[in-house]
C-alpha cells in the first residue's frame, strides 16, 4: 500500500512568512551506498547554571541603630566594577584608604534587619567585629564563593589550602 501526503489546496495564497516567496529544493538523498542507520539522538542543551547575585548573612554581634533594636540578619549583593571604581572618588577614601570597605559595603548591602536602607554611615557605626566579618564575606562572594585553593606541597606532594584574599576590600 503507497501512502501519499494530502495535497495543499491550489487556491489558498501562501504569504512571504510562509514560505512562498522560497523556492523549495528537493530533499537531499542519500547516497546509494550508504545505509539508513538508527536517527541520531537528539542533543541536550547543558543545564544552565543559575548566577546567584544575593548573599544572605548573620553578623557576630549586630548593628545597633539609634532606637537600640539590633539587627543582625542582611543580605549582600556580588559587587560590579562600578561598586568598587565609585568609592576611590569619594573624598574621605582619598584621605583615608581604609575607608573604602565602609564606602564600598554601603553599596553592596542591601538589606539588614528591619532597616529602611544601608548606607556607609551605617556600616561605619558598626562593631569592628562585624565590620571584619562583612568584609571577609565581601571577599568570600566575589571570589567565586571561596577565598582559598587547594594546593599542592612541591617537595611533599602533601596537599592544603592557601588564602587568597587581599588586605583590604577592593583589592585582591
Amino acid at each position: 500500500m503507497r501512502r501519499t501526503a494530502a495535497k495543499a489546496p491550489a487556491a489558498a495564497p501562501q504569504t512571504a512568512a510562509a514560505g512562498a516567496d522560497f523556492p523549495r529544493s528537493a530533499p537531499a538523498a542519500a547516497p546509494a551506498d550508504t545505509p539508513a542507520g538508527p536517527p541520531a539522538p537528539p542533543v541536550e542543551a547543558a543545564p544552565r547554571r543559575e548566577l546567584r547575585t544575593e548573599f544572605p548573612f548573620e553578623l557576630p554581634r549586630g548593628y545597633v541603630d539609634d532606637a537600640g533594636t539590633v539587627h543582625r540578619d542582611g543580605v549582600m549583593r556580588l559587587s560590579t566594577a562600578r561598586d568598587e571604581l565609585i568609592p576611590l572618588r569619594d573624598v574621605r577614601v582619598q584621605e583615608n584608604p581604609a575607608y573604602l570597605s565602609v564606602v564600598l559595603l554601603g553599596r553592596v548591602i542591601t538589606r539588614l534587619g528591619t532597616l529602611p536602607s544601608v548606607h556607609d554611615g551605617i556600616v561605619e557605626n558598626m562593631f569592628a567585629s562585624d565590620l571584619a566579618f562583612l568584609q571577609d564575606f565581601y571577599r568570600q562572594i566575589n571570589a567565586e564563593g571561596h577565598t582559598r585553593a587547594a594546593v599542592a606541597c612541591p617537595h611533599c606532594s602533601e596537599a592544603f589550602e592557601v588564602e587568597l584574599g587581599g588586605s583590604r576590600l577592593g583589592e585582591s
